[in-house]
Formats: structure tokens, sequence, C-alpha cells
């Protein structure tokens, strides 16, 4: 009986859950304040406030305007809404996620938060070391980095999209000797975000013990493309384009809060999760700050850039590099998910905190910190021509009322089965 209430529960929460989910998605959120005159008015006035020089037109309190409109729109339809990684209109849907936390970014740590909804499908490596083991009676050195590449072969998605990506990255401009890196990116985005976990971390984070192994690793993303160039500009230059860009801003800011470090937690990650951080780490290649392996000789990844020269901004450059660089938990992540721990890091031992951790955690606080300041010269959206409207159109939100009733008359039935189910042995003891 105990494990029918607890089948009976979950199922409820799913249901329960599956209801709020649907009330956090950030394109049916805009579209219901659209057709909702007040949030509409208030969602134009934010709007002026975060497009370049807006603000000046609302006269000399603006800020103070622009804040109190913000307030009003975190108690309506916009409030908590996400969105979701490799969704359709995923631009769209950021969009509006953005409208506000541009402004909530003044005083707010973006470490706190993330622009989409977490990710809760289970990784099957179980399917995928059935791919790639050989015969029982074949005995051979396990080359996991080999294995993850015949896996994606096998498979119809990774293997069309992975020879997609390696298509567009390896072929050559007319008359140039430079790729198209920006077709490059695109493809490789699509694969990170459609093909399973199971494929890409393999290909990606898989153990090596040579330079060849280490090689193969560092070229999966065809790296004389996506990642070098002749010379490493300032780390500045692809953050600063990032931060232009709603689908790079998002990823950037999931992988600062999924990947955070801490030396209190005994993973050296603040969310003690492992699999998050390495698909948070995955959604930003393809962006202006894609990292990589540096070399075929460790296992240390960084950006192609550097912080020579950075001037005032010398602090958040290094801030920004040290992300990666001096990451304990991105390192922590890579390293469990070579030796087998990946998926059970809240059991790893306890590691008593070092000076390198809160040197980490300091440098995390101060990406932090760099990316508060003035929301109307920083962190201002992409321009509108390269963007998709904020809001546009007005369906309806039957579906989602629907929604919602639907999980609530599923909710009463099942309490009422559990009742029945309750009450049957008293009635056969009678």
């Amino acid at each position: 009986m105990r494990g029918i209430c607890y089948f009976v529960m979950l199922i409820l929460t799913e249901a329960t859950t599956e209801a709020v989910s649907s009330g956090r998605d950030c394109l049916q959120a805009g579209e219901s304040c659209t057709n909702d005159p007040s949030c509409s008015s208030k969602f134009r006035t934010l709007r002026q406030c975060i497009a370049g020089n807006g603000a000046n037109k609302l006269g000399p309190d603006a800020k103070n305007q622009c804040r109190s409109t913000v307030t009003a729109l975190l108690s309506s339809q916009l409030s908590g809404c996400k969105c979701k990684r490799g969704m359709k209109k995923e631009k769209h849907c950021l969009s509006v996620y953005w409208s506000i936390h541009h402004t909530l970014m003044e005083g707010m740590n973006v470490l706190e938060s993330s622009p989409y909804e977490p990710f809760v499908r289970g990784f099957d490596y179980v399917r995928l070391a059935s791919i790639t083991a050989g015969s029982e009676n074949e005995v051979t050195q396990v080359n996991r980095c080999l294995d993850a590449a015949k896996a994606c072969n096998v498979d119809e998605m990774c293997q069309r999209l992975r020879t997609e990506y390696v298509s567009f990255c390896i072929r050559r401009l007319a008359r140039a000797d430079t790729c198209n890196r920006s077709k490059c990116h695109k493809a490789l985005r699509k694969f990170f975000d459609r093909v399973p976990p199971e494929y890409t971390h393999e290909l990606l984070f898989c153990p090596c013990d040579d330079t060849a192994c280490a090689e193969r690793r560092r070229q999966t993303i065809v790296p004389a493309c996506s990642y070098e160039s002749k010379e490493k500009p300032n780390c500045l230059t692809p953050l600063d384009s990032c931060r232009e860009n709603y689908v790079c801003r998002s990823r950037y800011a999931e992988f600062q809060f999924n990947c955070q470090p801490s030396p209190q937690s005994a993973t050296g990650c603040r969310r003690e999760n492992y699999a998050a951080c390495l698909l948070a780490y995955t959604g930003i290649i393809g962006s202006p700050i894609t990292p990589n392996y540096i070399d075929n000789s460790t296992a240390s990844i960084a950006p192609w850039c550097t912080c020579h020269a950075s001037g005032n901004r010398q602090e958040e450059c290094e801030s920004f590099l040290h992300l990666f660089t001096d990451n304990l938990c991105l390192q922590n992540a890579i390293l469990a998910f070579g030796n087998g721990t990946y998926l059970s890091a809240a059991l790893a031992p306890s590691v008593p905190p070092t000076t390198q951790m809160y040197k980490q955690e300091r440098n995390a606080n101060r990406a932090a910190a760099t990316l508060r300041g003035n929301i109307f010269e920083q962190l201002q959206p992409t321009k509108g021509s390269g963007e998709e409207p904020l809001l546009r159109g007005s369906t309806q939100l039957a579906s989602e009322t629907s929604g919602l009733a639907s999980a609530s008359r599923a909710a009463e039935w099942l309490l009422m089965w559990v009742s029945m189910a309750l009450a049957a042995p008293l009635l056969l003891a009678m």
C-alpha cells in the first residue's frame, strides 16, 4: 500500500509540475501580457527603458519610473517565466525574459538565476555502453574517446549532425584561407542542443592517458575554425559580443549558475550537480565565448583570448577568464565524468576548503559584481534589426487554462482513487 501511495503521489507531483511549468514559458507569458491592457502598457514602458537611450524620453525621474515598472511586472504574467534550451523561437522567448532581467541586473547577483528551466532528462549511459561494447570474449584496452566516435556513428541523429557541423567547419571560403565561423558555430550549437548528452559528453569529456587521445578530444569541435584565430583577442571583446546576443548571454548566465564553484561544497560546485554543469558548458560551444582544451598535454580549458591590455576593466576580464581556467567545479565535473562518479556527485567525500577554492569563489563573485551596474549602458539588448520583436501576435490562452484545468481534474481523480484504495482493506476486514 505504501508503494501505491508513493506512485500516486509521484503522478500528482508530475501533473502539478507540468501545470506550473506551462505557466512559466516566457512565450506564453508574453502573449498573455499582450492581451492584458495594464500589463501591455507597462511592458511598453519597460521596452523604452532598455532600448538605447529610451529612458531619457521618460523625463528626469526615468530610472525610478523604470524600477517601479519592473516591480509592477514582477507580479504580472511575466513573473518567473523561463525558457527551454534549444526550443523553437528560443531567441524570442529569451528576449521576453531579458526585457525584465536587464533591469533586475542592477543590484542582483546573476549567479542566483538562469534563464532556462532545469534540465530533467536522464542520461542513458547504459545504452551507450551496449553500443560501444565488443564481444564478451574480447579483451582490449578501453579507449572511450574512440568508442564515443563509434557510438555517434551508429546513432542516426548524432552521425548526421556531427557530419553537418564538421562539413561547415572545415569548408574554406572562396578565395580565402578562412572558414565561415558563423555557420560553423550555428551547426555546433545545433549538434549540442539536439544530440543527447550521452553522446556529446562522451565525445567531449572522455578521459585520455596519451596525447593522441587528447588531440582527438581537442579536435571534437574543429577548433581551427570554431575556436582559434591568428591572434588571441582581449577576452572583453568576445564577452561584450556575447552580452549583445540573447542566446549567448543566456547560455553564459546558465554556465555561471550551474558551474559556480564553492569552497563549502563537497563537490566544489555550489549547485552540487556535475551533470548540469557539463550541460551548461556545452551550451556555450558555438558562441563568441566558445571554450576548448588549450592543448593535447593537459585537460585545461579556456576561451581563445587573453587579458593583456584590458585597461580599467582588467579585473572584469580576469574574473571572466578564471571561470574557465580556475573553476574547480568545472574541473571536478570533467574529472568525475572520466572516472565514473559523474552521476553520483552528492556521494563524493568532503573536501576541506582551500585557498584556491576561496579564490575561485571570490572570482565568481567578482564576475557577478561586474555584471551589475548601469543597465542602460552596459547591458543593452541586441539591436532591433537583428532580434525578433519582444512581443507579437495575440493567441488565445485557452490551451493554458485547459492545461491547468486538466491537471486539476487529474489530481481530483487520483485523490479519489487513493481514498478508495486506502478504504479497500478496511471494507474487506469487516
